[in-house]
């Protein structure tokens, strides 16, 4: 097992923080990464990170992004659920890390759907 570095600690240290903010923050919109095991296997994480990634690039600060387990659909994974205030939440299947940019461009910037990912609009809201 490799030894943690001060360096590493600092890393792991600023990661916490950005997700924290983003977690206690007002936000106008949720993301869901589905992430149960099936979603894991099929390139969760690759969905996960590539949004963060946008969201930091974009230094957006309203935007809250978590994560639950399988959200019942394996053979559709990666999956995730977008949700804007006072708009109902959108269930995205089969993604991509391009998809993802997609999705945070249109959907989650400007709040346009985008259909040709969306297995369905509206259903169990948490935000």
């Amino acid at each position: 097992m490799k030894k943690l570095k001060i360096g590493d600690l600092e890393k792991i240290r600023e990661k916490v923080a950005k997700t924290r903010v983003l977690r206690e923050g007002k936000a106008r919109a949720r993301v869901t990464v589905h992430m149960g095991t099936c979603g894991i296997a099929a390139g969760a994480r690759d969905i996960l990170t590539t949004l963060m990634e946008e969201i930091e690039k974009k230094k957006v600060k309203d935007v809250i992004v978590t994560t639950s387990g399988c959200a019942g659909l394996c053979s559709r994974e990666p999956m995730a659920t977008v949700e804007l205030i006072d708009k109902p939440p959108v269930k995205y299947v089969d993604l991509t890390p391009e998809k993802i940019k997609k999705i945070f461009a249109e959907h989650i910037m400007k709040g346009n759907v985008v259909t040709e990912y969306a297995l369905a609009v509206g259903s169990e809201t948490t935000h």
